[in-house]
């Protein structure tokens, strides 16, 4: 990870949300992201099952793919300024439950910067990421925040 990625990674990956899941970051680089969901009673959305629920699931895809739009971004922001990055559609496809008491991967890529909209996919799965429990694409807005507006 270099320093700019970690930086960004730090900060998003530090967000109370993320917190909260449990969730930790395994590796990111410019574009790209991998993190982990470990498996927790909290997260169970079926109690007869054990099954994580798919909201959890889908928080992380989110998270994964917002991030890997920001570390594409980059540090830069407008002069005096700030950047934001909020999610404007988010289509998730579930292919599986995931396996009671296993671990959740999830992986974010950037796919293409506009000049206001960030295009992003994700993936989440346990034993391979060739065996998905869920796929996503997102589309993204990036807003330059100006002081005083």
């Amino acid at each position: 990870m270099d320093d700019k990625v970690a930086v960004l990674a730090t900060a998003m990956g530090g967000t109370a949300f993320l917190n909260a899941l449990g969730a930790v970051i395994v590796s990111a680089t410019v574009g790209r992201n991998l993190m982990r969901l470990p498996y927790a009673p909290h997260l169970v959305g079926n109690p007869d099952s054990g099954v994580v629920h798919g909201g959890a699931v889908t928080a992380m895809l989110d998270q994964a793919c917002g991030m890997a739009v920001g570390s594409a971004l980059g540090l830069e922001r407008p002069a005096g300024g700030l950047r934001s990055i909020a999610t404007l559609d988010l289509r998730i496809d579930y292919m599986k439950a995931a396996k009671p008491g296993a671990d959740i991967f999830v992986t974010g890529e950037c796919v293409k910067i506009t000049r206001q909209i960030a295009f992003a996919r994700g993936r989440a799965y346990q034993d391979s990421e060739e065996d998905p429990i869920a796929a996503a694409t997102g589309t993204f807005i990036i807003t330059d925040i100006k002081p005083g507006s």
